[in-house]
């Protein structure tokens, strides 16, 4: 057996189909790893994720669920679970934004926003823990952002889940530690996303002039450190808040 084969998880990205996601997705897969490619509303971009790793020669399928609904998340995990067994290795990386000045806010928008980043990680991390439990062994690595500590102009909803997912990810180290089940936040900063792309050419200019490396950073940078927190490596990394933001929020 290999090296590879002998560290070789079973993991489950959620928010895969695009972006930082399908970047993570792939590392892990690269890395060895069987990889459940987590959608809710794109399915031919999952089935891009999941042709991407298997033309590397990975093992992925694609499972389509929304993290923000209990019995969606428990069918979903199941399904990885028949097809490849219990999940070792969780990212949640699921999220969605919907900005807009804080008072013109509508409750409807705060809670679906805190629904989709907040309360999914809970919802999938509370799934998928007794096993992990019960192998003593496992890795969480939760996508926050650098809002969470500089804030954003209309995004009060946004920084306040991905602020939640740092306090969520901290207790649940402390809590998980005896169980040799690390769990780690990773805060990017500015990314070449599709969701940056849609931005005008005066907004990407000041979004990147407020960043030290002058330029946005790549999801493939990303999930390069998701794929290391996730390692046999990072066992005794836990409760770190790991920023892959160009500086921006150096000093927070």
């Amino acid at each position: 057996m290999t090296d590879q084969a002998a560290s070789a998880r079973v993991a489950l990205v959620t928010g895969a189909s695009r972006g930082i996601g399908r970047a993570t997705a792939i590392a892990l897969a690269q890395a060895g790893h069987r990889v459940a490619v987590g959608w809710r509303s794109d399915a031919d971009a999952a089935k891009e994720t999941v042709a991407a790793i298997e033309a590397a020669a990975g093992e992925a399928i694609a499972v389509q669920f929304d993290v923000a609904d209990a019995a969606s998340v428990d069918a979903a995990v199941k399904q990885v679970e028949e097809a490849f067994g219990p999940v070792e290795i969780l990212v949640s990386n699921a999220g969605v934004t919907d900005d807009g000045l804080f008072v013109r806010m509508a409750e409807e928008r705060w809670r679906n926003v805190l629904a989709a980043n907040l309360d999914g990680a809970f919802l999938v991390t509370k799934r998928v823990v007794p096993t992990m439990m019960r192998a003593r062994w496992g890795r969480i690595i939760t996508v926050s952002s650098v809002t969470a500590y500089i804030g954003g102009a209309g995004q009060a909803n946004y920084a306040a889940a991905k602020a939640g997912l740092i306090g969520l990810t901290r207790s649940l180290a402390r809590e998980l530690a005896p169980r040799s089940i690390t769990c780690n936040v990773v805060a990017p900063g500015p990314i070449a996303t599709d969701m940056t792309a849609a931005l005008n050419d005066d907004q990407r200019d000041r979004m990147t002039t407020a960043v030290p490396l002058q330029r946005m950073g790549t999801p493939d940078e990303v999930a390069a450190v998701i794929t290391f927190l996730a390692s046999e490596p990072a066992g005794y990394v836990t409760g770190a808040v790991v920023p892959v933001d160009g500086g921006l929020g150096m000093g927070n």
